[in-house]
């Protein structure tokens, strides 16, 4: 299937599906939570889609917005690729937002339709629809709302009734696909409308990739982050391309046994999961003792020279041959034993993390993207991994650095623009180029590497540029920390909220800090910390859905607090 020729995200679907009819009635999409044996079969799911987009065409006219408020599961993509199908664009909605978010994005897209899972979500948003407003739900709420199950009703796995409709051939590539909310770490969320065209060409890069991956065999993946994140959700259009097979995940609480049932192939996730994930091994390690302990060691030392390309000698190979055996196949297990890679995206992951777990047979490539691309710019390649970098830029856009290090990127890729934002599209889309706000460089072998962020440099009272998140990441490292916060705009020096369980543990992080300062330069260094027990999670308001710090939600907390470290 060639991607590039493709007009529509329904299209991809339905040309898939022709490919996949002889395996029609094999297991397709699997929502965990669900009975053992509850799964969608590429039939199912292609039935459910006629008949879902049937009902919507006579409710819908072409460019109308649906509402779209679901936590991840079968029904979701069923829902997303029926909209479109019946000419409507979709508006995810993370089930985290705040009820001023609910309000401000209803009433910014003005839907026609409402789809929510249940009473629970609807409860969210119901004061904030209008009366012309319908509303569908998954599962049944009440007889005055539509339930998607009646409307793509089957009465049997093998006896399918289905509706004539196919895939909509009007719609082409610069059609609006999705308004994607930007999670709003500064004011109100804004709008961003993605193309049919420039999802495709991100799925269109990604197979490049993937391809090396997965090769001839069904990828199976574990979806966990909300499907209403740009992230992920191209992600779902780029399992449909592969053929892949797609469990979704009960909770972030369970997904390390939602990992070990679903044995996933690939798993995006963002930084915040690697960084636990590094704790919770690094602590098993610092348990073990004796020859378990060196060969751990000898395992982490020799992964890394590998990484980074340094000849191993004679000696080395056959040690890293039993650390490969004995180490990280046991580890690769615990995964499931499929696992071919883990991708990063939605922030910047600490080299020594990258380090750590590629060292350790778990292969991660972190990519660099964010909502205005589709996505996804640039992505690390198999066997060529520079864990200081993004990887190269996807030969389905372009980079180049402006004169002051912006990052700016052109391609289809690049959104419409923003929802009823016309001088704020305007001020990131010049001649064609998005100006990201990400500082970086490329490198001798064509690589993006990503310096800093334009909005969230702290500038000193010396006129010098800090990149706090650089630091954050650094104080994380240490198992105490559970999360941190570098304050210091305008300031003298720098300080931190940490976060961590408890007021014991304090001489310890200063003891961890006083050695991290002598690695920073002087005007990186951490002079004073202030430890708080409340975690900044995405229900107080203070973590984007996608785990980034909220920084000025923080601030309005704690400022008060940073300021008496002064």
């Amino acid at each position: 299937m060639e991607i590039n020729k493709l007009n529509s995200l329904v299209e991809l679907f339905y040309e898939k599906y022709k490919e996949k009819k002889k395996f029609t009635k094999h297991p397709f999409l699997k929502w965990l939570k669900s009975d053992e044996n509850n799964y969608f079969s590429w039939a199912e799911v292609e039935c459910h889609i006629a008949n879902l987009t049937e009902y919507l065409r006579k409710h819908l006219s072409h460019g109308d917005r649906c509402v779209l408020l679901s936590e991840n599961r079968p029904e979701w993509l069923i829902a997303d690729i029926a909209i479109m199908n019946a000419g409507g664009v979709t508006v995810p909605l993370f089930t985290t937002y705040s009820e001023k978010d609910y309000n401000y994005i209803i009433n910014d897209c003005k839907p026609k339709i409402c789809i929510v899972s249940d009473k629970i979500q609807l409860k969210k948003i119901d004061k904030f629809i209008s009366n012309e407003t319908k509303v569908l739900s998954i599962e049944n709420i009440d007889e005055k709302i539509e339930s998607i199950k009646n409307i793509t009703k089957k009465n049997s796995t093998q006896n399918l009734i289905k509706t004539s409709i196919s895939f909509n051939n009007k719609i082409n590539r610069k059609d609006l696909a999705c308004i994607i909310y930007t999670s709003g770490t500064t004011g109100n969320p804004k709008g961003v409308m993605l193309s049919h065209g420039g999802v495709l060409s991100n799925c269109e890069g990604a197979r490049e990739i993937l391809d090396l991956l997965v090769k001839k065999e069904t990828p199976v993946f574990l979806t966990w982050l909300p499907l209403s994140h740009s992230y992920e959700h191209t992600v779902q259009y780029v399992q449909i391309s592969l053929g892949a097979k797609i469990y979704y995940a009960e909770s972030l609480e369970k997904l390390l046994p939602n990992i070990a049932i679903a044995k996933p192939t690939i798993m995006t996730a963002v930084p915040r999961f690697y960084q636990n994930l590094y704790s919770k091994i690094s602590l098993n390690i610092s348990k073990q003792k004796g020859f378990k302990k060196k060969l751990i060691d000898s395992t982490i030392l020799l992964g890394t020279k590998n990484l980074n390309n340094e000849g191993l000698n004679f000696r080395e190979k056959i040690v890293n041959f039993f650390c490969e055996y004995l180490v990280r196949r046991k580890i690769r297990n615990q995964f499931g034993g499929k696992l071919k890679a883990f991708v990063s995206g939605g922030g910047a992951l600490d080299k020594k993390i990258g380090e750590f777990l590629n060292s350790l047979g778990l292969t991660t490539l972190q990519g660099y993207g964010l909502t205005e691309t589709s996505p996804v710019v640039s992505c690390n390649i198999p066997g060529k991994i520079q864990i200081e970098t993004v990887g190269p830029p996807f030969k389905t856009n372009e980079v180049k650095i402006a004169e002051d290090g912006e990052i700016l990127v052109k391609g289809e890729n690049v959104m419409l623009g923003y929802w009823n934002m016309k001088k704020e599209t305007d001020d990131v889309i010049k001649n064609g180029w998005l100006h990201t706000g990400d500082i970086g460089e490329i490198t001798k072998d064509g690589n993006l590497k990503i310096t800093d962020r334009k909005k969230e440099i702290i500038v000193n009272l010396g006129g010098d540029n800090i990149s706090p998140s650089k630091i954050e990441n650094l104080l994380c490292l240490n198992d105490k920390v559970k999360q941190s916060f570098v304050y210091g705009d305008k300031k003298t020096y720098l300080v931190a909220l940490i976060v961590s369980e408890s007021e014991k543990n304090k001489k310890e992080i200063e003891f961890y800090l006083e050695n991290l300062n002598n690695s920073l330069s002087l005007v990186e260094k951490v002079k004073k910390i202030k430890l708080i027990k409340e975690e900044f999670t995405i229900e107080n308001g203070m973590l984007t859905p996608t785990l980034k710090l909220k920084r000025k939600k923080i601030l309005e907390k704690y400022k008060e607090l940073l300021e008496k470290l002064y």
